[in-house]
C-alpha cells in the first residue's frame, strides 16, 4: 500500500544469538531481539519473557523515525515500549488486543495475587489510556474493552484473516499427505492443530475419541502442536487406549505446510476450555478451516460458535453431552452431502468476512484514520457484525 513498516519484535530461539539484528522480509525492516520463549515455559517465566522484551525494545522502537505506532499484544506489556515511543516521537499509538488480558489469566488461576491483580488492571487502563483508537480481534473482545470505559467507536473489530488464496485447490496436497499415513487412507478425518496450551483443552478430543471408537466409527484424530499440556494429553490419550489407534500426533508444521494438512481434512476444528473469557478467542487456525473449505467443529460458545450456527459451516459442540457429539459427527463426517454443503459455506464465509486483503485494508484504513485525527471512524470502518 505504499507504507514504510518497521517491525520490532523478538528472536525466540536459543542459538547463542545475543544482540539486536535486522533482516528484511518481503519489504519489512524487522528488528529482532534475542529473547528465548516457548509455550511450555511457566506462567512465570513468560511474564519474565514479555517484560525483558518490553524493556529491551522501548529505546529501539523510539529510535525509528515514525508517524504511527502499531502495538499488537498479548501481552498487556507490549503496550510500555509502544507509549514510550509514542510519547518520544510524538505520534499517536493504536493499540490491538489479540487476547483478553488481564482477564484470561486471572480467570485461569495463572494471576491470583491481589497485588498482581491490581497492577494488571492498572497495566490495562493505562493501555487503552494511551491508545488514539484500538483494533480488538474478535466482538467479545471489542466488549472486554468497552467495559473499560474505552469509547466503542473508537474500537474496530479486525479479527485473524483467511489466506484464502494459499489454501485454494490443494487436491494433490492431500492426496501426498494421506498417502504418507496409512492410518488415515480414505477414512474422515478432524484435526486440530494449535497449542496444546492449558486454555486450549486439547484433553477434550481423546474424551471425544473415546467416544468415537466406542460407537466403531470410522473416524481419524491428528492433533498436531505442541505446548505445556502435549505430554499430558499423550499420557490421557494412551491412558485412554485411543493413542494410534484412533487419534494420532504429530508435531507442530510450519505455516508454508499447513494448507495440505487441512486439504487432507475433513474437519478442522477449533476446541477452547469451557470459560466465558476464552469464548472471545481469534485463532488462526478456524481461519484456516474457513480458507481450506472445510466444515468447522468448536465446542465453546462465543461468536465463533454463533457463526458455525448461523452460516451452518460445521458442527457446534459447546455445552452439548459428548455421545451426541460423537453421534453427530460420526454421521456428518460420512455424508458427503453434508460436507460439501457446510464445505462451501465455510469458504463463502471466508472469502466475504475474513479475507486477508479485506481485513489488511480495513487495518490501513483505521491507522489512516487515526493518523488524520479521526479515530471515532475506527468502529464504522470494522464493525465486527457478520
Amino acid at each position: 500500500m505504499g507504507h514504510e513498516v518497521n517491525i520490532v519484535t523478538s528472536w525466540r530461539e536459543s542459538d547463542g544469538r545475543k544482540h539486536w539484528f535486522e533482516t528484511n522480509e518481503a519489504g519489512i525492516k524487522v528488528h529482532w531481539i534475542p529473547i528465548p520463549y516457548s509455550n511450555r515455559m511457566v506462567f512465570r517465566d513468560r511474564i519474565l519473557a514479555f517484560l525483558q522484551f518490553a524493556l529491551s525494545c522501548s529505546q529501539r522502537t523510539a529510535s525509528l523515525k515514525s508517524d504511527i505506532i502499531f502495538a499488537t499484544s498479548t501481552p498487556l506489556t507490549i503496550a510500555m515500549p509502544a507509549i514510550y515511543a509514542a510519547q518520544k516521537r510524538k505520534v499517536p499509538m493504536v493499540f490491538e488486543v489479540r487476547d483478553l488480558w488481564p482477564e484470561m489469566p486471572i480467570a485461569m488461576g495463572a494471576l491470583s495475587n491481589p497485588l498482581q491483580i491490581i497492577a494488571a488492571r492498572a497495566l490495562e487502563k493505562w493501555a487503552y489510556r494511551h491508545a488514539s483508537s484500538v483494533i480488538a480481534l474478535s466482538p467479545g473482545m471489542k466488549e472486554g474493552v468497552v467495559r473499560s470505559s474505552y469509547p466503542p467507536s473508537r474500537v474496530a473489530v479486525i479479527p485473524n484473516s483467511c489466506d484464502n488464496a494459499e489454501f485454494v485447490s490443494r487436491h494433490d496436497a492431500a492426496i501426498r499427505f494421506r498417502a504418507a499415513r496409512p492410518w488415515i487412507g480414505n477414512k474422515p478425518l478432524l484435526i486440530y492443530a494449535g497449542t496444546f496450551g492449558r486454555v486450549n483443552g486439547v484433553g477434550y478430543a481423546v474424551d471425544l475419541a473415546k467416544h468415537l471408537l466406542s460407537l466403531g466409527s470410522n473416524i481419524r484424530l491428528l492433533l498436531v502442536g505442541d505446548g505445556v499440556e502435549c505430554e499430558f494429553v499423550k499420557l490421557k490419550a494412551r491412558e485412554s487406549a485411543v493413542l494410534d489407534r484412533n487419534l494420532f500426533f504429530e508435531p507442530p508444521v510450519a505455516k508454508k505446510e499447513v494448507s495440505a494438512l487441512f486439504a487432507a481434512a475433513t474437519i478442522a476444528s477449533n476446541l477452547v476450555i469451557d470459560l466465558p473469557e476464552a469464548h472471545a478467542n481469534s485463532a488462526n487456525k478456524f481461519f484456516d478451516g474457513l480458507a481450506a473449505g472445510k466444515p468447522i467443529f468448536v465446542n465453546h460458545g462465543g461468536w465463533m460458535n454463533d457463526l458455525v450456527l448461523q452460516h451452518q459451516c460445521g458442527i457446534a459442540a459447546w455445552g452439548r453431552p459428548l455421545d451426541q457429539v460423537a453421534r453427530e459427527l460420526d454421521c456428518r463426517l460420512n455424508d458427503s452431502e453434508w460436507l460439501q454443503r457446510a464445505g462451501r459455506s465455510a469458504r463463502k464465509l471466508a472469502e466475504c468476512c475474513f479475507d486477508r486483503d479485506l481485513l489488511a485494508s480495513q487495518l490501513e484504513r483505521v491507522l489512516v484514520a487515526t493518523l488524520n485525527g479521526m479515530p471515532d471512524m475506527a468502529e464504522s470502518i470494522a464493525p465486527g457484525i457478520y
